[in-house]
């Protein structure tokens, strides 16, 4: 059986200035265990800010987004820039602030936002050439801006009153998109524009169950290939 070949786009290391770290670990074992052959990339660009994680707060550093997510790639990512969509069946993003940070800026313009130039071509080349797309956390949102009128969930609003990300649900909507409610293990689907989405951190969950739901995203997007 031919292996099926998989980009992984990161955003940095750390939850709240870059890639969720347990997420992205979740795409890398589902990914591995299903024999896939995986490239991680990251724009060669500046993050938005440096937060400490122990405090929250953000700090006087600078970083690079590139270089950051070699923490979490063990030195084995790439430029984005430098992605040739030929060698590759399949795209999957984790989520983590970086993705509104750095991937794009959400975090500070919601869904008057622009998506990060690379980041852009990449996401609007897999879909062209109809190749499934993965995304989990908050990462749908680069979706949501890009693909007009897909299908996405970043959770569940009925299961939660304090459900803190109803915002973003509601700004997905005011794009245009379909948002689905779905529990922290679950998927939707968007079988037209090729596209798998799981919540993640977005939901209140212990850290197994985000674990199942990132594993039945890879599962999906590997199907449609």
């Amino acid at each position: 059986m031919t292996k099926k070949c998989v980009a992984v786009i990161l955003s940095g290391c750390g939850v709240y200035d870059g890639s969720e770290v347990h997420e992205s670990s979740a795409v890398m074992v589902h990914l591995s265990r299903a024999g896939a052959e995986v490239q991680l990339y990251a724009p060669n660009v500046k993050q938005m800010h440096v937060v400490n994680h122990l405090t929250g707060q953000p700090t006087e550093e600078a970083r690079n987004v590139l270089v950051e997510s070699g923490r979490i790639a063990r030195g084995n990512v790439k430029d984005l820039a430098e992605l040739k969509i030929n060698d590759w069946d399949a795209l999957i993003i984790p989520g983590g602030f970086g993705v509104a940070k750095n991937l794009s800026n959400w975090a500070v313009k919601g869904k008057d936002c622009s998506v990060e130039g690379t980041v852009e071509t990449v996401i609007k080349k897999f879909h062209a050439t109809k190749k499934p797309i993965g995304l989990c956390c908050i990462s749908p949102v680069l979706a949501a801006k890009l693909i007009p009128g897909c299908e996405l969930t970043v959770g569940c609003d009925t299961e939660c009153e304090k459900w803190p990300y109803a915002k973003t649900a509601e700004a997905l909507k005011e794009l245009g998109c379909q948002h689905v409610n779905k529990q922290v293990n679950e998927i939707h689907i968007d079988k037209k524009n090729k596209l798998v989405t799981t919540s993640a951190f977005m939901c209140n969950a212990p850290i197994h169950e985000i674990y199942d739901g990132i594993e039945e995203m890879v599962k999906e997007v590997l199907k449609l290939v």
